[in-house]
């Protein structure tokens, strides 16, 4: 091992031996464990910012199906055999078609974008707060840690943990307290 992974190493131990030493010298050590997913689902702050991006999520897919809508019909008219266009009305409205669809695709990207932009910043926003709300739960309860178990998909933080340890419902509650 090299020198600088060695004083590292060492760095890490020193931490671990200051910061857990409270835990050796006989006190109680209180680990709780919650889900981050069930708090946004289940508080009142987190439903709402939910259905909030629920809601901009279907007004834009509302202007995607319009889109889509408006595409169809003009390829239908397009290939109508009563539609009696010269040669070259034909490859204006063909060229007028691509440009729709081009249009279109660009909005679905850009709509995506839009989408996802927002769920982060939904997920950053709360997550800070759900945060929060756990600190003051540790503080209250006397946790010494308290541990996002995540879920099946994201990564899984917690592989086993007793039901008794499990504190997602007094996060839930905090949450709801310190976001009214």
């Amino acid at each position: 091992m090299t020198g600088a992974g060695m004083i590292k190493m060492l760095g890490v131990a020193l931490w671990l031996g200051v910061w857990l030493q409270p835990v050796y010298a006989g006190d109680a050590v209180k680990i709780g464990v919650m889900d981050q997913q069930i708090v946004m689902e289940r508080s009142k702050a987190g439903k709402l910012a939910l259905e909030d991006v629920k809601s901009y999520s279907m007004t834009r897919q509302k202007i995607i199906n319009a889109d889509e809508q408006e595409i169809k019909d003009f390829e239908q008219s397009l290939q109508d055999p009563n539609n009696k266009l010269s040669e070259a009305a034909k490859q204006e409205k063909q060229e007028q078609l691509r440009n729709k669809v081009e249009a279109y695709q660009r909005r679905l990207q850009d709509f995506n974008r839009e989408i996802q932009q927002k769920q982060r910043e939904m997920v950053a926003e709360y997550s800070k707060k759900i945060a929060d709300a756990a600190q003051m739960v540790a503080q209250k309860e006397g946790y010494l840690a308290i541990l996002d178990k995540g879920n099946e998909s994201l990564i899984r933080i917690v592989i086993y943990h007793q039901p008794a340890l499990d504190v997602t419902d007094l996060v839930v509650k905090e949450f709801d307290r310190q976001n009214n």
